[in-house]
């Protein structure tokens, strides 16, 4: 079968694009998506997303990491915003369904604003804050983060966890409103360039834990800076939206 895809990044996260609408990918074939995934045998991605028509919704946001497993992520959702705004499904605003439920987003230029899940759930311990922000986020603050054996220690703590394990963020406060931020993702199994669920959960992790009392947070990552503001209300924290770049790379065929 071939295939015409689309590959985009937000902030290096990485993603192949392919409009389902016609549902012709057969994505119950994890093979082939960790092959179209593989950087080396394949186009290379952090992941792959489906847009497919749905009746309540502009689209459906279908993801999976490079492993094949399934969930949501933040800068896919973005990506999948501009990409859909190229396959004129959308315009400058939209309200599409992915696996952890309904989104709001405006795109605008080549940034996009997502509007993420509410966060009811914090879990503070000794030296880490858990959090599930459309995946699961272990949140940990560590020293010199540039030097940081992310890839090793992130490794060991993402299957600490009880299956389906957790993505591992690592972060060094830089000032009142600003955290470095360097993440260990589960399924890709490998330090990304940055990962949007992974700074939400590190943004609202910073507050819970009064490291900083903004509701607007600057998370600077190896491939650029994401934005995160939220409300929080009586320990919830809604209207949490995640902003930064989408940016279209290249398109091509694929035959699988």
């Amino acid at each position: 079968m071939k295939f015409t895809f689309y590959k985009y990044q937000g902030t290096g996260n990485d993603f192949v694009m392919i409009d389902n609408r016609t549902k012709t990918f057969p994505k119950e074939k994890t093979d082939i998506i960790s092959h179209i995934c593989d950087r080396h045998f394949g186009i290379g991605a952090d992941g792959i997303i489906l847009i497919e028509n749905d009746d309540d919704y502009d689209f459906r946001m279908i993801y999976f990491n490079a492993d094949g497993s399934q969930t949501f992520c933040g800068n896919g959702g973005r990506c999948a915003v501009a990409f859909a705004k190229q396959l004129n499904i959308v315009e400058n605003t939209t309200n599409f369904v992915a696996v952890d439920g309904p989104h709001v987003a405006e795109i605008e230029n080549e940034t996009v604003s997502l509007k993420m899940i509410d966060v009811d759930e914090v879990k503070i311990n000794d030296n880490f804050v858990f959090a599930y922000t459309g995946t699961q986020h272990h949140v940990e603050i560590v020293e010199n983060l540039d030097n940081y054996p992310v890839f090793e220690n992130g490794k060991k703590i993402r299957y600490s966890y009880e299956t389906p394990g957790s993505n591992v963020n690592f972060v060094e406060q830089i000032d009142e409103t600003t955290f470095k931020v360097r993440t260990y993702e589960k399924g890709v199994e490998d330090e990304t360039l940055a990962c949007g669920t992974g700074v939400t959960a590190v943004a609202i992790a910073m507050h819970k834990t009064n490291k900083t009392n903004s509701n607007n947070i600057i998370l600077p990552v190896l491939g650029g800076t994401l934005q995160v503001s939220f409300k929080e209300v009586n320990g919830l924290y809604k209207d949490i939206f995640l902003k930064g770049p989408a940016t279209f790379v290249f398109s091509g065929e694929i035959i699988v």
